[in-house]
């Protein structure tokens, strides 16, 4: 079970990685297991010394368990060590800076969640990346095809 943020890596340069596990209820647990979480439009902040996920879609697992009040986009917490919630609080600091979180998984029964400092890409960047990537497969497929010869 990997939820991955499509986009991270597409829309930010993503310069180093953290991961922190997220706090969570039992049933949004169930349903991050599943593969019924999103991370689509979410991002991280630090605030007060604490570091939250913002706007990452956890769906019910179960409608007929979940509390009626249940928000699948609240915000949840990110637990982390004390001295990186203060390093991550001077790097964001610098112009141009932000937290992405790229993808869920679990580990030993945890969910966690990687997210990066990342560096917001300019379109013609974008362009290049994807001009590259299908350079790459062009090449790759030519070497396909001759080995098959």
């Amino acid at each position: 079970m990997n939820i991955f943020n499509r986009r991270a890596n597409y829309d930010y340069e993503i310069l180093e990685k953290f991961e922190g596990g997220l706090v969570l209820k039992g049933y949004e647990v169930k349903a991050i297991k599943t593969g019924k979480a999103s991370l689509k439009g979410a991002y991280v902040v630090v605030q007060n010394n604490e570091v939250f996920l913002i706007n990452a879609h956890i769906s019910p697992y179960q409608k007929a368990n979940t509390p009626d009040n249940y928000q699948p986009d609240q915000t949840r917490k990110i637990l982390l060590h004390k001295s990186e919630i203060k390093s991550l609080i001077g790097k964001t600091r610098q112009k141009g800076l932000t937290l992405v979180p790229i993808k869920m998984y679990t580990k030993k029964g945890r969910i966690k969640l990687q997210f990066g400092l990342g560096k917001g890409k300019r379109k013609f960047d974008k362009r290049e990346a994807v001009a590259k990537k299908e350079a790459k497969r062009r090449i790759e497929r030519a070497m396909r095809e001759k080995s098959d010869l």
